[in-house]
C-alpha cells in the first residue's frame, strides 16, 4: 500500500503541476487564461509591488532552499527519499499556484510594440521560449525531474541510478537552457507593462542567482568534469564562446 501511495502522489504531484504550467504560460503571455500578469485585481502601486515582491520571494525561497543538498539530507529524515522530489515539485507547484493567484495588475504601459507583424514575431517569440524549457526538461529526464521516475522505480523495488554528467541536445550549446528559455519566455512581450517588467526584472534576478548556488552543487558532485564543461560552453547565451 505504501508503495501505491506513493505512485499516487507522485502523479497527483505532477498533474498538479503541469495544469498550473499551462496556466503559467498564458498568466505570463497574456493568452487564453482569465487572470494574466496585466488583468486581475489592482491597487495602488505600493502596495501592488510589495504584494507581488512577497510572493515572488515566496517562490525564490522555496525553489532554492529545497533544491540544496544539505536541505535534501535533513528532509529525507522526515519524508521518504522516493517520494522527496514529488513534494518538491508540490511545493514548488503551490508557490507558482499562489504567485498567479495573489499576484496584483500594475497595467501602466512602459513600452509597446504597434507593428502588427512584430507584435506577432515577439509572442511567437515568448511561446518559442516556453518550448525550449519543456524540451530542455525531456533532454535530460522530465519525469525524473518531476518525480515520476522516483516513485515508479520505489513501486517497482528500485532505486534511482547514481546521477551521471551528460550534456544531451541543447546542453551541448548552453549550461542551462531551461533558464535561457524562461528569460526569452519574460522577456518577449509587446506589451511591457509596469507589473511584467517588474516580473521580467525580479525572475531574470532569481535566476541568476540560482545559477550561481545550481553550479555550486554542480561542481560538487560531478567535479573537474563539470568545470571543464563550465570553461567550453557558455551559461546562458548558445553558442557563445569565451575569448
Amino acid at each position: 500500500m505504501t508503495r501505491f501511495a506513493s505512485v499516487f502522489y507522485g502523479v497527483a504531484s505532477y498533474l498538479f503541476f503541469l495544469v498550473t504550467f499551462l496556466y503559467a504560460i498564458g498568466f505570463v503571455s497574456g493568452l487564453v487564461v482569465p487572470k494574466t500578469l496585466d488583468s486581475g485585481p489592482s491597487t495602488v502601486l505600493t502596495e501592488a509591488i510589495l504584494i507581488n515582491l512577497a510572493v515572488l520571494a515566496v517562490f525564490a525561497i522555496q525553489h532554492s532552499l529545497m533544491a540544496r543538498p544539505q536541505f535534501k539530507r535533513w528532509w529525507t529524515t522526515i519524508v521518504p527519499p522516493s517520494v522527496e522530489r514529488p513534494t518538491y515539485v508540490l511545493f514548488a507547484t503551490a508557490a507558482l499556484a499562489l504567485l498567479i493567484w495573489q499576484w496584483r495588475a500594475m497595467p501602466e504601459i512602459v513600452w509597446q510594440v504597434t507593428n502588427p507583424i512584430l507584435a506577432t514575431a515577439l509572442v511567437a517569440l515568448s511561446l518559442l521560449g516556453w518550448l525550449i524549457v519543456l524540451l530542455s526538461t525531456f533532454m535530460i529526464s522530465h519525469f525524473e525531474l518531476f518525480g515520476l521516475k522516483q516513485v515508479l522505480l520505489h513501486f517497482r523495488g528500485r532505486q534511482l541510478p547514481a546521477a551521471e554528467f551528460k550534456t544531451p541536445g541543447f546542453y551541448r550549446f548552453v549550461r542551462h537552457p531551461i533558464y535561457f528559455g524562461f528569460l526569452v519566455a519574460f522577456w518577449s512581450t509587446p506589451v511591457m507593462t509596469q507589473g511584467h517588467l517588474l516580473f521580467a526584472f525580479a525572475t531574470t534576478a532569481y535566476i541568476l542567482i540560482g545559477i550561481m548556488l545550481e553550479e555550486r552543487d554542480l561542481v560538487g558532485l560531478f567535479g573537474d568534469e563539470y568545470r571543464r564543461y563550465r570553461e567550453r560552453v557558455s551559461m546562458l547565451l548558445p553558442f557563445w564562446r569565451r575569448s
